[in-house]
């Protein structure tokens, strides 16, 4: 009785097989390359007497805490105030930028008195980000574009003729007879 081949599903870009089994149920095997959401992270105080502080939960400074802290690819992020957790940023009057490209910044000196803190400082923030899992077969594959750039060159040509030399055999010398006495 012949059987229907595996049904292999596409996930994100990659399909994993193993074509020379012909009977296996499990020769397709789904990969989960779905980003996870971290624990909230705070690697960072915002210092009240120091005008240039601010809180920087960037992902430079979580890899310099955290060694282990591994994100392959930050596809979304969270920023919280750490006192006010269920009030969004923007509604906290503070200058604060949460972003995927390097996680959340906030300058003291961008900081103006009133809002929900009666002090020109920031807020202590926290930050969840959405990391793809880092293996092979979840990273995109990286593009490379090659450019060639060539400089005019100036080429100098000189044709020279071989130097052409005769010269005539030196003929042998002339037997002399011998005489003997």
């Amino acid at each position: 009785v012949p059987r229907a081949s595996p049904v292999c599903e596409l996930v994100s870009w990659i399909v994993v097989s193993v074509p020379s089994v012909s009977d296996c149920p499990s020769c397709c095997r789904l990969l989960d390359c779905e980003c996870g959401w971290t624990d909230w992270i705070d690697v960072s105080y915002p210092d009240s007497s120091d005008r240039n502080g601010g809180d920087y939960e960037t992902f430079e400074n979580i890899a310099n805490v955290n060694s282990s802290w591994v994100c392959a690819k930050v596809e979304n992020i969270s920023c919280r105030a750490e006192k006010f957790p269920d009030t969004p940023i923007a509604d906290l009057g503070q200058i604060v930028e949460c972003d995927v490209n390097v996680g959340l910044i906030c300058n003291n000196k961008d900081q103006q008195i009133g809002g929900i803190i009666p002090m020109p400082v920031c807020l202590n923030y926290e930050i969840s980000v959405c990391c793809t899992p880092n293996r092979p077969e979840c990273l995109p594959i990286p593009t490379t574009t090659s450019t060639t750039t060539s400089k005019p060159s100036s080429t100098t040509s000189s044709v020279s003729s071989p130097t052409i030399s005769t010269t005539a055999p030196t003929p042998p010398p002339a037997e002399t007879p011998s005489s003997t006495t």
